[in-house]
């Protein structure tokens, strides 16, 4: 271990954990936007909107990450009907591929850590809020999502921390994330173990710091309830 080149390579490093934060945050904002309403279609009692939600999640879990960036990144563009549509400009883009194979992947596991929650929800506060007169939008907004996200947290914090280590996929289809920048320092200097290392730090220093966010949001929650 050389630690002054460690030091050297540092800043590049640092420039690349910047682009691995900017996907993590997108998918995950995305994802959790998307699986919302697919945890809902997984309950929703009419089941061809269940059987297509079920399908989503089944596809999406099932199958490796690394072959859902290939087939948006790759596939996407054999299609003339994408290549000539408005979507072209965006889905031609690395970045934004992996942001849609991020998004979709997360949004997946989401969906099925909501319908926990909202499973968990102990129906007799059902029955108290409808029998104060809400009902629809308006029980699920104030009464089971809350209690819903209260008990999915904890589920959702591990996907999150997931996701980060997910995003190292990313440098398969150019981009210069993190993993990307360590491995281009590897391939130009053969000095693989200071890059990896100094790159590896920095997805623990990460994933601490949303571990110890995540725990401080479980404390805030707990402590409403009460």
């Amino acid at each position: 271990m050389n630690p002054a080149f460690a030091l050297e390579i540092l800043p590049q490093l640092l420039t690349g954990a910047v682009l691995t934060l900017q996907l993590v945050a997108l998918a995950l904002l995305l994802g959790l936007v998307l699986a919302l309403p697919v945890a809902l279609a997984r309950l929703s009692p009419f089941a061809p909107v269940s059987a297509l939600a079920s399908g989503y999640i089944f596809v999406f879990r099932a199958t490796p990450l690394l072959v859902q960036i290939f087939l948006i990144y790759y596939g996407l563009g054999q299609f003339e009907a994408v290549r000539e549509s408005f979507l072209w400009p965006i889905l031609r883009e690395p970045f934004w591929c992996a942001i849609l194979a991020l998004m979709l992947n997360s949004a997946a596991y989401t969906a099925e850590i909501i319908r926990g929650g909202i499973r968990s929800v102990p129906y007799g506060q059902i029955e108290a809020a409808r029998a104060l007169g809400m009902s629809g939008p308006l029980l699920y907004r104030r009464v089971v999502l809350p209690l819903a996200w209260r008990q999915a947290l904890p589920a959702y914090g591990n996907e999150m921390i997931q996701m980060v280590q997910a995003s190292s996929l990313a440098s398969t289809i150019t981009l210069m994330e993190l993993t990307g920048v360590a491995r281009a320092i590897a391939a130009r200097t053969f000095q693989p173990v200071e890059a990896f290392v100094i790159a590896g730090a920095i997805y623990l220093l990460l994933n601490f710091v949303l571990t110890r966010a995540v725990h401080w949001a479980e404390r805030r929650v707990t402590h409403a309830a009460h």
